[in-house]
């Protein structure tokens, strides 16, 4: 089985320079490789295919098949890298719980530790009968959350 060091080795060394960051290498027991890239204003299909034949070369198709998908983080998918929590600083985000419980808001930072989301939360107040909308800011750490992803608006 070939092994998924080796391929984010390779990958590292093709995105040496280039502002694509890595997201996730995947090898399964079939040598099926999925390779993800991301970009902070997209991935373009010319660079997925300048990194395939980059790993292709690289891999002897002699001692071992395999199957190779490189492509982008995809659209609404959750977020698996702090570089993509980085580049959606300030964009809409729903936030699903640990808990289950979701939530949607702006990310409006993101470190080593976790991101921080501001969006509105029904509180009680005092002198009101019923809860009101009220904006909250709050830090969540990763572990808090079973994922993140961003929201897409049309």
């Amino acid at each position: 089985m070939i092994d998924s060091k080796k391929i984010k080795a390779l990958v590292d060394e093709w995105l040496d320079g280039k502002e694509y960051f890595f997201v996730d290498a995947t090898v399964d027991k079939e040598n099926k490789i999925v390779v993800e890239i991301d970009h902070k204003e997209g991935v373009w299909i010319e660079d997925c295919c300048d990194l395939s034949r980059f790993i292709e070369a690289h891999l002897n198709r002699d001692e071992e098949d395999f199957e190779l998908e490189v492509g982008s983080a995809g659209i609404g998918q959750p977020l698996k890298v702090l570089q993509q929590y980085k580049n959606n600083i300030g964009n809409e985000v729903e936030v699903m719980m640990a808990d289950g419980k979701k939530v949607q808001g702006i990310m409006t930072d993101a470190n080593e530790s976790g991101f921080t989301l501001c969006f509105q939360e029904k509180q009680k107040v005092e002198g009101k009968k019923r809860p009101v909308l009220v904006e909250v800011t709050k830090e969540f750490k990763y572990d808090e959350v079973k994922w993140v992803k961003a929201v897409i608006q049309f």
